[in-house]
């Protein structure tokens, strides 16, 4: 009985456990739009996709979503350092969910061909980082090993 009241805080996403990640990522995306709705960043409309009526969240100000691609841009081309401990942890954690989402190409893309290889070759290098080697790091540093439980749960 104790584990299905745990099961469901953690479905509901209640709790911050990385090990039950899995199931507090189910609505994630439900509850992420919910949220920029509310602060007027994106809107809600409905779609007719052939025969499916589907739900999209367009942005109400695209300014703000070039901001965002600019900055990401800037952090892999200009920003840079080779220790990612040294990184901005909105920025590298941004950098993970956008490559788990697969909208990291898409941020790069406007970049012309040099600049473009350097990018996914510096992401590459990042993705390639063991998450559970940089979680002991930051925790004898007293860092942020949660971010690497996230960035593990993402990756596998």
């Amino acid at each position: 009985m104790k584990q299905r009241v745990y099961l469901c805080v953690c479905v509901l996403g209640e709790t911050w456990n990385p090990l039950k990640l899995r199931y507090q990522l189910r609505n994630v995306r439900e509850r992420l739009a919910k949220s920029l709705v509310e602060k007027g960043v994106c809107t809600t409309e409905k779609q007719n996709f052939l025969l499916f009526d589907m739900t999209t969240h367009p942005l109400v100000d695209s300014q703000q979503k070039q901001k965002l691609v600019k900055r990401v841009q800037e952090s892999v081309l200009n920003r840079w350092t080779n220790d990612v401990s040294r990184m901005d942890r909105r920025m590298l954690g941004l950098l993970f969910l956008a490559h788990s989402s697969d909208v990291l190409e898409n941020a790069f893309a406007p970049l012309n061909d040099d600049d473009y290889d350097v990018a996914m070759k510096r992401t590459r290098t990042l993705l390639e980082i063991e998450p559970d080697q940089e979680a002991t790091k930051a925790y004898i540093k007293g860092g942020d090993e949660v971010l690497w439980a996230v960035v593990a749960a993402f990756t596998k």
